[in-house]
């Protein structure tokens, strides 16, 4: 039996516009729900997306520095999330990052050094796609770095972001949280994508397998890094429309580009 979906006007009003419209016979099989959930979605993305750019502009007038970093499992949804973060704001004045591993000549540098040559110039926004916080799990996890250099980066790492922000700049740490089951749903779908299987890398191939380890030293970079100054923000990230506009509500709450205003 069909289940019976409840329509209230407004729901009703925007099943009817371009938007709804769009959704409703972009499938063979109508689904309502699903319908409206997505129509609902890409509405208030558009509004969070406009107070977006009243939040560079106050970022630019005044010259202030925003660094948002984006952490979590592969396939969690980080790169998409910065995508509409930043769709519509200025590319001019924010860059986002994801760097390779590091050269040789980085290797032999204090592990904070590129991060710091990253980071964002008065006016300006800086997105990470993994930030620093790749030698709290990615690297150990792999083995990627060594037990001693853990322990060095775990010892300095909130030491680090208290300086770098004592001057004012804003630091948010995102870490998008999903389920196994959900990962590999994911890694599946890539897979299958002509579009998206070059995403796959040789440490996502391993990211199931490790998924205990993966745990393991997430929690332990909770327990030593959220702190009151600079917590985490766990994203629950399993739904991606959901997690997208969590992430913009929250830069949105903590930058006070609406006091001035």
């Amino acid at each position: 039996m069909r289940k019976q979906i409840k329509l209230s006007k407004k729901d009703v009003e925007i099943i009817n516009t371009k938007l709804g419209l769009r959704y409703l016979f972009a499938e063979k099989k109508i689904n309502l729900e699903k319908v409206l959930r997505f129509a609902k979605y890409e509405l208030e993305l558009k509004k969070l997306q406009e107070e977006l750019i009243k939040l560079q502009t106050w970022v630019i007038e005044n010259n202030e520095r925003v660094v948002v970093l984006f952490e979590g499992r592969d396939a969690a949804g980080k790169g998409g999330a910065i995508r509409r973060i930043t769709a519509h704001i200025n590319p001019r004045h924010f860059r986002v990052r994801a760097l390779p591993k590091p050269t040789v000549e980085e290797k032999g540098q204090w592990y904070f050094q590129r991060y710091v040559n990253e980071l964002p110039k008065p006016g300006e926004m800086v997105f990470f796609d993994r930030s620093w916080y790749n030698r709290a799990v990615v690297e150990p996890v792999n083995g990627f770095c060594t037990s001693e250099e853990y322990k060095i980066f775990m010892g300095q790492v909130n030491d680090f972001e208290r300086m770098i922000c004592e001057k004012g700049l804003h630091l948010i740490k995102f870490y998008f949280s999903i389920t196994k089951e959900e990962q590999a749903k994911r890694f599946e779908e890539i897979k299958k994508s002509p579009l998206k299987k070059w995403k796959m890398s040789p440490v996502d191939e391993k990211a199931q397998e490790l998924w205990d380890e993966y745990t393991k030293y997430k929690e332990k970079m909770f327990e030593k890094t959220n702190t009151e100054l600079h917590p985490w923000i766990i994203i629950k990230a399993n739904r991606k429309t959901e997690a997208r506009v969590e992430a913009i509500k929250h830069i949105l709450e903590v930058i006070p580009y609406g006091n001035e205003n």
